[in-house]
């Protein structure tokens, strides 16, 4: 179902590693782009430690105003993988043990080891939540409510993301189209604004860089309408051409 109500989304990322520089994040970018396929936006994302009353407020905070939450991280066998806590507590219900996430674990460590009583703390659960296949390591990911708790390892999140494509309700999806000039962006900002202006519900991002021994800008149109979106990029081709700026479609 589309429709022209903008649907948003907000992401946690929970994690020392992430703070502390040990580890880069690559979730954002990849669960950005899905969910721009499905319609929706995301609107704001918060990193927290592995603390539970920064993971409580976040999860609170990020869930009301929004009509999806994602987590990334926390949900490993460790005894610092306090999320499905955390959000329990958030949530004022209790930590189970799944019985469905138990048997895929079961399975999943028979020639694995077996399951250990770490390993088994992957099927535990807010009580009354739903799981997330996970055809990549076995333990399964989490939904409840609005909310949907993912492995923070990206491939691994990436199999989530395509678990659950098609499932949410969305709007018309984001679409974009790029284009390069070698100006600088000041001297062009005022083109950009009264573009942007005289085309309603389209949104131009301007991303200037300097290489080559010279300055540069890719310019981003974005918009959930295929025919506005055309015009856009084509009054801003115009209005560099009017400069004496040429543009290369694509990007630089």
């Amino acid at each position: 179902m589309t429709s022209n109500r903008i649907y948003t989304a907000a992401l946690v990322i929970i994690g020392d590693e992430i703070l502390s520089g040990r580890t880069q994040d690559k979730n954002i970018s990849q669960i950005a782009l899905w969910l721009n396929v499905q319609g929706i936006r995301l609107r704001e994302v918060r990193v927290v430690p592995d603390v539970e009353e920064a993971i409580v407020e976040a999860v609170n905070t990020l869930r009301a105003r929004n009509d999806y939450l994602f987590t990334t991280g926390g949900i490993g066998p460790t005894h610092d993988d306090i999320t499905v806590d955390a959000i329990a507590a958030a949530l004022g219900v209790q930590v189970v043990l799944h019985p469905i996430a138990k048997e895929i674990l079961e399975r999943y460590y028979e020639t694995r080891g077996g399951v250990t009583e770490q390993r088994l703390r992957m099927a535990r659960v807010p009580d009354g939540a739903d799981l997330i296949p996970n055809k990549m390591s076995g333990a399964p990911g989490i939904k409840i409510g609005n909310i949907f708790i993912m492995a923070g390892v990206p491939h691994i999140t990436a199999g989530m993301l395509d678990a659950l494509t098609g499932t949410l309700e969305g709007g018309a999806p984001l679409l974009s189209h790029q284009i390069g000039c070698w100006v600088a962006e000041s001297e062009i900002a005022k083109l950009l604004g009264d573009t942007e202006k005289a085309h309603e519900g389209c949104q131009i991002g301007s991303y200037p860089f300097f290489r080559e021994g010279r300055v540069g800008a890719n310019f981003v149109v974005r918009s959930t309408d295929a025919h506005q979106l055309a015009a856009c990029v084509e009054a801003l081709r115009s209005g560099l051409a009017g400069f004496g700026y040429e543009t290369i479609d694509g990007g630089i």
